[in-house]
């Protein structure tokens, strides 16, 4: 079921007052905050990595594997070469310019 879908439902029994209806709200509550935890949990990784990777950076363009190079060992574990690449190519892509060429490279903007 859509999300939105879950919050219409949700909506139109906000006004039903019986155990049944509190019971069906819960679940649709518990189901539409499923996963806050964890996407909180991974925001604060990517904020907690993000001045590390944007001084790494500085004004020389470089490759996503060579910025990878330069950090990994600085990056908390479990922090990935893929994590790097979305960090880099779609959460922060606004504060850094993309060279395109062959194989795309970066720099802050």
């Amino acid at each position: 079921m859509k999300k939105a879908t879950m919050n219409t439902i949700l909506s139109l029994i906000s006004t039903i007052d019986t155990p049944e209806a509190d019971e069906v709200r819960a679940e649709l509550n518990a189901e539409l905050n499923k996963g806050a935890e964890q996407k909180a949990a991974n925001a604060a990784l990517y904020d907690a990595v993000k001045p590390i990777v944007m001084d790494e950076l500085g004004d020389s363009t470089c490759t996503i594997g060579e910025l990878w190079d330069a950090v990994a060992d600085k990056l908390p574990d479990g922090f990935t070469k893929g994590k790097l690449q979305y960090a880099v190519t779609r959460l922060w892509i606004d504060e850094l310019t993309r060279v395109e060429g062959k194989v795309n490279a970066y720099k802050r903007a």
